[in-house]
């Protein structure tokens, strides 16, 4: 290492030490340990712009270690990145774009948010299968308007996490060889020693992964790392390059322990560092233009690789206007003219259908005019219906295919699908069963938190799943879902409210939308098509009302029991009952409709108010208030035959009506 990087990197490393010292917060020992490999990285292999961050095929890096946000701060500072010194001063105060883990779309450069260990590092398995994608999709001899890679930093906890395990197998299954991963392998954690807990042979079980596996045994050998770096971008496997490194390295009493882990290392400890280390003592946030110089030649490199790609996209548009037409338009996120118009139709008089099943009819009508539009199922396929027909599936000899097999592998799905978001050109779904939307939770709240836009189609949506039980029978995740900020959730009561509700989801990339489906079949709700069109996108609208006066009870249900809703409003009428029934299909969206369209759906005038759903009454006295009631299952489910749940559970026309009856 000669004196300008050694400036260089020092400048780094302090920089991320005055960060956390001025906040009294933060995490001083990854960025120290990491800073040679971040230098080496971003001033010699990464291709990037710190003019234009969005460039589509800048190389990108995740911090999976988002703990280590310090250093990544620094990196975007020093390389000309809109992040001023004040911004780095103000690490992790309100209002700052230096918050204590990064988050993209608050911090220019940042390529996703990070900081639930594992995450980050998915999230890079799901860029590297859109990078695939749209290569194959847009790639012509000549024009390589796709080459970027995919670089992570991914500490020990990442490689704990089994959302990372999950990932990573499926990244070597899938031969992604523009994924390369650095591990900072400090072996040290918050509790101490790594070995406390994490003694396997991780590059064993990567290269059992199929991953191309490297070691360096100094982090702060510019040479061995650069030839480790350019030896894992010649691969066609994704590459695991592990790097012994020291948390808190140049600390004179805290190298190697976990005091610097997660605290700063303190006025004294700081100073005996930078001593210890050559580096001025004063003034803090200390940078020179020396040591700004390989930052900004390689930035310089960038906007030149980024001008020339410009120049190759001109050409590209004469030779292939009809790609980049498409190009132009996933780019700014618009959907085709007239897609809407290949949205499928459906009719009482086809008979019942389940919901699961309307929206397989859905995805695979939209398809051919959406080639966006890629995903698959956690090993779920035939139940969630989620198969593109008549296209490949994604693999090294189909790198194009839409269908995605993910495996049993739920965790890692939903990671990876933000990933494949991130690059705005696709639009990602994921299916499984609505009860094992409790795995892939951490990344649907990061994709709410992103405001990103995969959809989940989660089937098999209630206790009527029947005869495979409670372990099966989603009864909570309903509530748990919509306690989700930023997660739109659906439960379409039947085939024409799951076409809207797809409509809906395609239409809006700036949120999660997740289905929750039927096994079973339901009826189509008649004429329901004009009121369901108009009604969906805004949450809950009235199904049916009384023909012979206004409504003096309202039914408010979900999903299947809309249709249990009108059987019992029939048995009602018949009585001389006049009763209303509400679909209430996604509460967050009818929660933001103006207070005119609420009120004319739920009258507060009509207090007697029965709410209907399979699943945990949480949450539903919103809108049934305080003279309504409710019927759910507040409890775990059985094994049956769904007809006979109802029976059970109370689920009935017959039992509905009189839990009406009794508000008399």
């Amino acid at each position: 290492m000669n004196d300008l990087d050694r400036l260089a990197v020092n400048t780094l490393r302090f920089l991320a030490v005055d960060m956390v010292e001025k906040a009294n917060s933060g995490h001083p020992g990854a960025p120290m340990g990491q800073a040679a490999m971040a230098y080496l990285l971003w001033t010699r292999i990464l291709r990037h712009d710190p003019a234009d961050p969005q460039w589509i095929d800048r190389d990108r890096f995740v911090l999976s270690c988002g703990h280590a946000s310090a250093l990544l701060y620094s990196l975007l500072h020093l390389a000309g990145y809109d992040l001023p010194m004040e911004e780095l001063k103000r690490f992790r105060q309100l209002g700052s774009r230096t918050p204590g883990h990064p988050e993209v779309h608050l911090t220019p450069g940042v390529e996703t948010t990070t900081g639930p260990l594992g995450q980050g590092l998915v999230n890079a398995v799901g860029m590297a299968v859109a990078r695939a994608q749209l290569a194959d999709r847009f790639n012509r001899d000549g024009f390589p308007l796709f080459s970027h890679r995919i670089w992570v930093f991914a500490s020990d906890g990442d490689l704990m996490e089994g959302v990372s395990s999950e990932g990573s197998s499926l990244a070597g299954h899938l031969g992604l060889g523009t994924l390369n991963v650095l591990w900072d392998d400090n072996r040290i954690s918050i509790d101490g020693p790594t070995d406390l807990a994490f003694t396997e042979d991780v590059e064993g079980r990567y290269a059992a992964y199929g991953w191309h596996v490297q070691r360096v045994d100094d982090g702060n050998d510019l040479e061995a790392l650069e030839a480790a770096m350019r030896a894992a971008a010649a691969e066609e496997r994704p590459s695991l390059i592990a790097v012994r490194t020291h948390i808190g390295f140049g600390s004179p009493n805290k190298q190697d322990t976990s005091g610097v882990h997660g605290s700063p290392l303190g006025t004294e400890e700081t100073l005996a560092a930078k001593r210890n280390m050559g580096f001025p003592t004063e003034p803090t946030f200390h940078v020179t233009d020396e040591a700004r110089r390989p930052y900004l030649d390689a930035a310089g490199d960038g906007a030149r690789a980024r001008e020339a790609w410009t120049r190759l996209l001109e050409r590209y548009a004469e030779a292939h206007p009809e790609l980049a037409a498409e190009l132009r338009r996933r780019s700014v996120g618009e959907l085709p003219e007239g897609w809407e118009d290949h949205l499928p139709a459906f009719s009482s008089d086809g008979g019942p259908l389940a919901t699961r099943s309307a929206s397989g009819k859905v995805l695979n009508a939209v398809a051919p005019v959406l080639p966006e539009l890629t995903g698959g199922s956690a090993d779920l396929t035939p139940s969630n219906n989620t198969f593109l027909a008549d296209r490949p599936s994604f693999s090294t000899a189909e790198p194009g295919g839409p269908n995605l097999r993910f495996g049993v592998r739920e965790h890692a799905m939903g990671s990876i699908l933000n990933g494949m978001a991130l690059s705005g050109l696709v639009i990602p779904y994921g299916g499984t069963f609505l009860t094992f939307s409790d795995y892939m939770r951490p990344a649907i709240r990061l994709a709410a938190l992103m405001e990103l836009g995969p959809v989940y189609v989660f089937t098999h949506d209630s206790v009527f799943l029947g005869e495979d039980g409670p372990t099966h029978q989603p009864v909570e995740h309903l509530a748990a879902l919509r306690a989700i900020p930023g997660l739109t959730v659906f439960r379409p009561a039947d085939a024409i409210e799951t076409r809207e509700a797809w409509r809906w989801a395609l239409s809006h990339r700036d949120r999660p939308t997740a289905l929750a489906l039927t096994r079973q079949k339901l009826p189509i709700l008649g004429d329901n098509e004009e009121r369901a069109r108009e009604g969906i996108p805004r949450g809950g609208y009235v199904v049916a009302d009384p023909t012979d006066g206004e409504p003096e009870a309202i039914l408010v249900a979900t999903g299947s029991e809309v249709s249990l809703a009108l059987a019992a409003a029939r048995l009602l009428g018949d009585e001389g009952r006049r009763v209303r029934v509400v679909s209430l299909a996604s509460w967050d969206l009818f929660a933001a409709q103006d207070e005119a369209w609420r009120r004319s759906v739920l009258p507060p005038a009509i207090g007697r108010r029965l709410a209907i759903e399979a699943g945990v009454t949480q949450g539903w006295d919103r809108w049934v208030g305080d003279s309504g009631s409710i019927l759910g299952i507040d409890r775990f489910g059985a094994s049956a035959p769904f007809r006979d749940l109802a029976e059970a559970f109370g689920f009935t026309p017959e039992a509905v009506a009189s839990r009406v009856r009794d508000m008399w």
